[in-house]
């Protein structure tokens, strides 16, 4: 068996293993983990064939007599888990993941595990597809990947199985999870080539570790994962670069342009528009999209609004955008900064409108009301993703404060903006309801952007989104009343928000 250790996690490889020997292993270790003396573990497995039956399930599930499957060359194992009947052997890439869950929440767990499966069998160009009340992973109608899942204080054990070269012909002696009308595919089939295993297990971990939060285990080949045409951009202007660096480095400001890797860094720096990063460059939060720095940021820069209003009287911009990171060891978490700042560029650029994307300073009510006393022409507070995403993407937010923070913006007769990333793993049903929430909490103005991810240990993309899909969505968020709506692939909060606010008046 091979073994290789990464920080606070162990992927244990341990090849082609009967099931009962693989069923003991598992065991020791979840008692180690639950006793504190391991790691957390991802363990990757192929079996000899062998059929399941969890504690759902019961031998009425077998097509064939249990006594002739133990003659052949599959034998029948009843095991505590969920579910009921299903079949694993060679050509099959089993992951069992024992973990000692943070956020003690199986059904959380649950997703992401699925979320797993489905970005891996998109990297290969299929389609997975989640089937609300149903556990696995399906592309069209027919079943690729199953799972069972159990937990002894709060520390995983069984869990998924992704059918790859997988021979089918053993699904016919069960009903697949109780189900006989139950159709079940392979990758192999669907692609109508045989796979390297060895490749999709790669895959599998590397996906595995960026969406559970652990480091890349040291030696894992890595795989590519090319972006689509339509997010291949032409290199930025070098000379737009110098230009605007010539104005912000001796201010000593930053943007988050710069921070948070914009793609449209090059675009909006060769028009002469950026989005300031007040407060540093250093966030208290550890948000999983975001490629902004986390850490203990330093003390407030008194001198940054006076810089700020020169940058934008230098560049002479009709709209600023001004947003910060997330300052939670402040006590009004910078609400007083950002005062300063409107107010400063207000005395030094008069006709100038300003924008604010601000964070939501822990749901503190005198510390929003602190901005919207001084009344910027554009309220910005993005919601980044749908609610049920946010123990995963956002876990330090909560959506309903975010949905508050906008009504109650709004019912200071502010105009009111957010934005969404698509492409996280998200289904189209919570875009929808996502884009209603905000309608509903006053919001006229709505940006929707595909998510990239910043790195390797930032939140792998489940889905790229087409243009078209996105201006389905944009036509979406207009028939629900939307006043200004951006969408498409490489649209962040403040893509062209000064075009975006010159249509509240159309």
């Amino acid at each position: 068996m091979h073994e290789a250790s990464i920080s606070h996690m162990q992927v244990l490889d341990w090849g082609l293993l009967p099931y009962g020997e693989a069923l003991k292993l598992q065991e020791a270790l979840v008692s180690e983990r639950m006793a504190e003396l391991s790691p957390d573990r991802l363990v990757v497995v192929e079996h000899p064939p062998v059929i399941t039956i969890g504690r759902s399930g019961s031998l009425e599930d077998l097509r064939v007599p249990e006594e002739i499957l133990n003659r052949s060359e599959a034998l029948v194992f009843h095991v505590d888990r969920g579910g009921m009947a299903t079949f694993h052997g060679p050509g099959q890439l089993v992951a069992y993941p024992i973990l000692k869950l943070k956020i003690k929440d199986l059904h959380l767990y649950l997703k992401m595990l699925l979320d797993t499966v489905a970005a891996v069998l998109w990297s290969y160009g299929l389609n997975p597809e989640l089937k609300s009340g149903r556990q696995g992973v399906w592309t069209g109608s027919a079943k690729i990947a199953s799972v069972g899942i159990s937990s002894r204080r709060w520390v995983t054990y069984h869990g998924i199985a992704l059918n790859v070269n997988t021979d089918l012909r053993w699904f016919d002696t069960i009903n697949p999870c109780g189900d006989p009308d139950e159709k079940v595919t392979s990758m192999e089939r669907e692609l109508g080539r045989r796979l390297d295993l060895a490749d999709v297990k790669v895959r599998f971990i590397e996906t595995f570790c960026r969406v559970f939060g652990y480091p890349t285990p040291p030696g894992v080949r890595k795989w590519p994962k090319e972006r689509p045409p339509w997010l291949v951009l032409p290199a930025p202007d070098n000379e737009a670069l110098d230009r605007m660096g010539s104005v912000l480095a001796p201010l000593h400001l930053s943007t988050v342009c710069e921070n948070a890797h914009c793609p449209n860094l090059g675009e909006c720096f060769g028009r002469g528009t950026a989005t300031f990063l007040i407060l540093g460059n250093t966030c208290t939060r550890s948000c999983r999209f975001c490629a902004v720095d986390k850490g203990v940021p330093g003390s407030e820069d008194k001198g940054e609004p006076e810089r700020v209003a020169r940058a934008v009287q230098v560049l002479r911009l009709k709209h600023a955008v001004i947003t910060s990171v997330t300052r939670d060891d402040l006590s009004d978490g910078g609400a007083g900064h950002f005062v300063r700042t409107i107010e400063t560029i207000r005395r030094r650029c008069p006709g100038v409108s300003i924008e604010v994307l601000v964070p939501d300073f822990g749901g503190s009510l005198p510390a929003l009301r602190q901005i919207l006393d001084v009344r910027p022409d554009v309220f910005g507070h993005n919601v980044e993703t749908v609610a049920h995403l946010y123990p995963l993407v956002r876990p330090q937010a909560k959506y309903q404060r975010s949905l508050q923070i906008l009504e109650y913006a709004f019912g200071r007769s502010l105009v009111v903006k957010s934005g969404i990333m698509l492409g996280l793993g998200e289904t189209e049903r919570e875009v929808l309801e996502t884009i209603a929430d905000l309608r509903r909490a006053g919001c006229s103005l709505l940006t929707m952007g595909q998510y990239l991810s910043p790195s390797k240990n930032h939140l792998p993309v489940v889905r790229y989104i087409s243009p078209q899909e996105f201006e389905k969505w944009a036509e979406t968020a207009r028939s629900a009343r939307f006043k200004g709506v951006a969408a498409g692939p490489l649209v962040r909060s403040s893509y062209h928000a000064d075009e975006m606010i010159s249509q509240l008046s159309t």
